[in-house]
């Protein structure tokens, strides 16, 4: 079991001890997608769910989702966010409209904030869901997926674009 971080000598659960890691610039941003009929498109973007602003409830879930990463993820770190930022992008296709959701969160610290933007994307994309689930059960998320990140000892990563989800590359 020594060779697992997040396992004990006996086998168990533990918390990584990063006290002798140095402090450094960290940054990740995750991507998400939420799958909808052009329906439910043009009513959140012409605001007509009852609900509200789903975009702007989706942003602040993403945003609180990132801060309370380390309450809901077991083996996280309370991490001190220096910066947050969810950004939206449509693409329609086939019929469907793709709502993409960028979620991009910044440190200085020990540890990397990769788990803190992939929570940011994966709640912002249930928040529309739940906001538009009367409308249509039928929504699709995914796929979730880390983009990028920046610092720390293992380097920088960057998602080849032109690869499948299953592949990225270390830069």
């Amino acid at each position: 079991m020594s060779n697992f971080t997040h396992f004990n000598q006996q086998g168990r659960a533990r918390m990584v001890d990063i006290s002798e890691k140095n402090d450094s610039v960290r940054t990740a941003e995750a991507i998400s997608s939420v799958i909808m009929s052009p329906d439910v498109h043009d009513k959140i973007v012409h605001q007509q769910l009852e609900k509200g602003d789903v975009l702007a409830v989706a942003q602040v879930a993403g945003i609180m989702a990132a801060k309370n990463t380390w309450n809901i993820i077991p083996m996280c770190h309370p991490i001190p966010l220096k910066g947050i930022d969810i950004s939206f992008d449509w693409e329609k296709d086939d019929g469907q409209v793709r709502l993409v959701i960028h979620a991009a969160v910044k440190t200085k610290g020990s540890t990397g904030v990769e788990m803190e933007a992939l929570t940011s994307a994966s709640v912002c994309a249930l928040t529309v869901y739940d906001m538009c689930k009367a409308l249509d059960k039928g929504l699709v998320i995914g796929p979730t997926y880390l983009s990028q990140k920046t610092g720390g000892k293992n380097g920088d990563y960057k998602r080849d674009k032109s690869a499948s989800l299953n592949v990225g590359v270390r830069t």
